[in-house]
């Protein structure tokens, strides 16, 4: 199978920190691999913006440095890097000031597509957001792409919206959730809505529960200071799994269009039942054989910031009444793996003897590492002595089953940066969606925090705080195994 690349229109792309480590990190070597792969028109062109001053060529080496550092050996292409790097240009700008904004609105054209990627501190939104317009550098349908955190609860969501609304319409924002950029992500609705197979069995008389687990080996050291006053549920709870979940339970939208995709994932925010105390846990790892604490990372000692959360929810809709949604992520777990498991409900009545040997229907979505999908089913197990049942995978790497064409698959942030040329909103959160989101989120959080509760201690490299496997015992179920 060949992966089909169909160029984008012409674009100035302005990044704002684009000497910043997200820059660094994820987005210039992802337009390097967009325009290696021949999606980038020759004369469309990179302006890295940021407070330091930098020459044209300064800029370049710094890219250049970023690709080597961040982009495996055999994706290097020293004449393609080269080439690329012709089209990247740099200007001093203060975000606050007045510096540096007369120079840029002498380098970005009004004659091609304009994205602004905000790739800075949300404080800093308006004043971009303020000054690209009183300078007449973005044009009408410009196109702004804004960073998370996308404010800290309600309020603050309602004031960055406020505050980007009076420079820029809706159909202008692109609020960046890198997780949906994710091809495994995206294939949910694939499998859901292409499949006649799934679609039937996809409601609360067939599911018996859905797991979403998105575990990471790595602690917070380093970015400490910033992950105390956010925690688990801040960083990660309230978007990327929100996001999961929605996808998984949303209604068919009655086209694939952008608009009909997110009003059918704010729907299922809205139908969210409030979160009982009882159906929570929070955990703080510890420290272990020489490795830092999670107080210690953080550099409070006196810290009640979760790297951990467990929570059972439940949707008050027709699809989904009765059924539980259980959603866990944290910090220094035993593995490094983000997956969706739609367990089955068992048949009604079992014709077999073999009881003991029964095992749930369980399709499980792999969104990293090894993207891909797998369905667990019951089959006959080979050999004489009667009819005894055996639970076999279905398995469906990526990397097996489309085989050069997944090597090449574009990371999260070359997709998404590509949907903001092309002017697809489809995988960017609205902003109607991002206030019901941390309406669903702010009571959660204050509850917690009037009641003064610590999080529960955990050993690095476990599946977090026991309390945790407790949350799915007393329902009977089990978490699946981390690995």
């Amino acid at each position: 199978m060949v992966s089909r690349v169909i160029p984008v229109e012409p674009f100035d792309l302005v990044i704002f920190g684009g000497t910043g480590d997200l820059a660094r990190r994820k987005i210039l070597p992802g337009l390097y691999r967009r325009f290696q792969a021949g999606q980038m028109t020759d004369d469309s062109r990179i302006i890295g913006a940021a407070r330091g001053e930098l020459s044209d060529e300064a800029f370049r080496n710094l890219v250049a440095e970023a690709i080597a550092e961040f982009l495996p050996k055999t994706q290097q292409d020293p004449a393609a890097i080269a080439d690329f790097l012709k089209r990247l240009q740099y200007v001093a700008v203060d975000a606050q000031g007045e510096n540096g904004w007369p120079q840029l609105k002498a380098l970005v054209r009004d004659d091609v597509v304009q994205a602004f990627y905000f790739s800075v501190a949300p404080a800093l939104f308006g004043d971009l957001a303020s000054r690209l317009t009183a300078h007449g550098i973005a044009g009408p349908q410009a196109r702004v792409v804004v960073e998370k955190p996308f404010g800290r609860d309600l309020a603050t969501a309602k004031a960055l919206n406020a505050t980007l609304a009076q420079h820029f319409a809706e159909s202008q924002i692109y609020r960046i959730d890198h997780y949906l950029g994710k091809e495994t992500v995206q294939n949910l609705m694939a499998v859901r809505f292409a499949n006649i197979l799934f679609e039937p069995l996809w409601k609360s008389e067939y599911v018996d529960h859905v797991q979403i687990t998105v575990a990471e080996t790595v602690s917070v050291e380093g970015r400490g200071a910033y992950y105390d006053t956010s925690g688990a549920m801040r960083d990660m709870v309230q978007n990327h799994l929100m996001q999961l979940l929605c996808l998984i339970a949303m209604e068919p939208p009655y086209h694939f269009d952008p608009n009909a995709v997110r009003d059918e994932k704010l729907k299922v925010i809205r139908a969210l039942d409030p979160v009982r105390p009882e159906d929570i846990v929070r955990g703080q790892y510890v420290g272990l054989k020489g490795q830092a604490s999670y107080l210690e990372d953080a550099e409070n000692k006196n810290s009640k910031t979760e790297s951990y959360i467990a929570l059972k929810l439940h949707i008050s809709n027709w699809r989904w009444k009765g059924t539980p949604f259980y959603l866990r992520t944290g910090k220094r777990l035993r593995a490094r793996a983000s997956e969706i498991a739609i367990t089955f409900r068992e048949p009604p009545h079992s014709i077999f003897d073999d009881a003991e040997g029964w095992r749930e229907n369980v399709l499980v979505i792999r969104l990293q590492p090894d993207e891909g999908m797998n369905l667990k089913v019951m089959i006959k197990e080979p050999g004489p002595g009667g009819m005894r049942l055996t639970q076999v995978p279905l398995d469906m790497s990526f990397a097996d089953a489309l085989g050069e064409a997944a090597q090449d698959v574009p990371d999260a942030y070359e997709r998404l940066i590509m949907d903001v040329i092309r002017g697809n909103q489809t995988l960017f959160m609205r902003g109607d969606e991002v206030e019901a989101a941390w309406a669903w989120a702010d009571p959660i959080i204050e509850g917690w925090e009037r009641r003064g509760e610590r999080p529960q201690p955990y050993d690095p490299g476990s599946s977090g705080p026991e309390d945790a496997l407790m949350l799915m015992h007393r329902d009977g179920r089990r978490w699946r195994e981390i690995r």
